[in-house]
């Protein structure tokens, strides 16, 4: 009869416990993993396999016994990480979905919205198109390597312990929050650009002919002009989209 102490264990189960936490937390809160499309099922056993197949690069890692008083402050700063390494990258994405809402309002389709299942909300369909695009983007980019690459290094940036308050404040999130909404204006620049200048351009028209409906062709010509911006502009989202994520995965690995 095979006996097992609790020492033997917890020295087995606390090295799996607490990675799976920290990489089940991200699939709960980062977009693609979180997709309603992944089984719950194959999110927990993808979380144990990574984090059974990271136990080399996670040698040294503080053992703490499940059934210890500290166990819950370690529960909340594994479930707590994982979150925040999540809704990082969902920033990102907000980002890539903020610029196709500034290029839509410009373009005139902000009023072809319809709600949006998995943010519970309006988004109008070319913030839809811009966000489409962030993903195949990111798993073209094999960013869903970076995320696991940021998890992984996250526990020699934050450790397991109980200081989840301590690793928040390190994280300072609300600064790359706030750089999100700069990052999301500078990518839709160039296509605001060049609506303003076809508006102006119609503006000057409708002063100099009167009698031409300008609400007639200043629909078809501002869509033209920002679908075919649209196509100049997209092969280039690839540089800020890498820029944002090398940046929030940076958060995470401690540079």
């Amino acid at each position: 009869m095979i006996a097992l102490t609790e020492a033997e264990l917890v020295a087995w189960l606390s090295p799996m416990l607490w990675p799976f936490l920290r990489v089940l937390a991200v699939f709960t809160a980062a977009p693609i993993f979180s997709n309603k499309a992944f089984p719950l099922r194959a999110r927990i056993a993808l979380s144990f396999f990574i984090a059974y197949a990271a136990q080399p690069s996670l040698q040294g890692q503080a053992v703490i016994s499940i059934t210890s008083p500290e166990a819950l402050g370690a529960v909340m700063q594994q479930v707590g990480i994982g979150l925040a390494i999540g809704f990082t990258v969902r920033l990102v994405f907000a980002a890539v979905e903020l610029a196709g809402e500034v290029v839509g309002f410009q373009m005139g389709l902000n009023f072809a919205a319809f709600f949006d299942p998995s943010l519970n909300t309006q988004s109008s369909a070319v913030a839809r198109f811009f966000g489409h695009m962030a993903s195949f983007l990111f798993v073209v980019m094999n960013g869903h390597l970076m995320v696991m690459m940021a998890v992984i290094k996250s526990f020699e940036a934050f450790p397991v312990d109980q200081n989840f308050l301590l690793a928040l404040q390190q994280m300072k999130l609300y600064n790359f929050g706030a750089d999100i909404f700069a990052s999301g204006l500078w990518i839709a620049l160039p296509m605001v650009g060049m609506l303003m200048f076809v508006n102006l351009a119609l503006g000057i028209i409708s002063r100099v002919a009167p009698q031409m409906n300008i609400y007639a062709i200043g629909f078809p010509i501002t869509l033209s002009v920002g679908l075919i911006g649209i196509t100049v502009t997209l092969p280039m989202l690839d540089k800020p989209f890498t820029a944002l994520m090398e940046r929030a995965m940076n958060i995470f690995i401690g540079q």
